[in-house]
């Protein structure tokens, strides 16, 4: 599978597991960051050494519409196009209703919602012109919303209704999809162990997932699902039978 991805947010977690798992089937895989150097650098060299000049990376707050577009327009140069976008990266942090301050606001929107919606956007005619597919990664409370996490909540409801909306706008040239996350890795601000256990008694499968289950998803989204678009796929364990 000769593609050309970018991924946003791909330094660490599930953005890593999707950039080695699409790299390991043929893709070159353009990484970008925002903060994680070190990581980006790791796995940047990590994959280069099994294929040279298969991996490129770039550093952009995707906040700041001019780095975004730079971004976007570098990875389009690297191989001559881009045929897969994942949309990835998220910022994510609790706000309660009542304190909600208008920087987070505008923190959690832009990330998860203004960035991947112009991404989108900058890379359209590219994706179009190779019949190309984005992947935006959305997650189980897009649905129902986490308690304490408002503005997340509401960011990716957003993000799940662009993925339809897109696949109207964009279709027939660009498929546009999405996968959903339920407990697959804890939070940086780690849980005790007792709200972990309890959030996993909530899960039918009664275990956390791995980010290799969210990158297998996207995989099948580029690669096998040529008459899917608009579609969700929930990745979970069954987390969502018990909201």
């Amino acid at each position: 599978m000769q593609k050309n991805v970018l991924i946003t947010g791909a330094a660490k977690r599930i953005g890593a597991a999707c950039a080695r798992l699409l790299h390991s089937k043929g893709c070159n895989i353009f990484l970008h960051y925002r903060a994680s150097s070190a990581d980006a650098l790791q796995l940047y060299e990590e994959l280069n050494a099994i294929r040279p000049n298969s991996v490129k990376m770039k550093a952009a707050d995707l906040l700041v519409m001019s780095e975004l577009n730079a971004l976007a327009h570098e990875a389009e140069l690297a191989w001559g196009g881009i045929d897969v976008l994942v949309n990835n990266a998220s910022a994510f942090y609790p706000t309660s209703v009542v304190d909600t301050t208008e920087t987070q606001w505008d923190q959690l929107l832009g990330s998860n919602l203004k960035a991947p919606f112009f991404l989108a956007t900058a890379l359209a005619d590219g994706l179009a012109a190779r019949q190309g597919c984005i992947v935006n990664i959305i997650d189980i409370h897009a649905e129902r919303g986490l308690k304490d996490y408002a503005v997340y909540s509401i960011s990716k409801a957003g993000l799940a209704a662009m993925t339809k909306i897109l696949a109207k706008e964009l279709g027939a040239s660009i498929r546009v999809n999405g996968v959903s996350p339920g407990a697959i890795l804890w939070p940086d601000n780690e849980l005790s162990e007792p709200e972990k256990q309890d959030i996993l008694q909530r899960v039918a499968l009664k275990r956390c997932g791995e980010p290799l289950d969210i990158a297998k998803a996207v995989l099948f989204l580029i690669k096998d699902a040529n008459y899917m678009t608009g579609q969700i796929l929930t990745v979970d364990g069954g987390r969502t039978l018990f909201c």
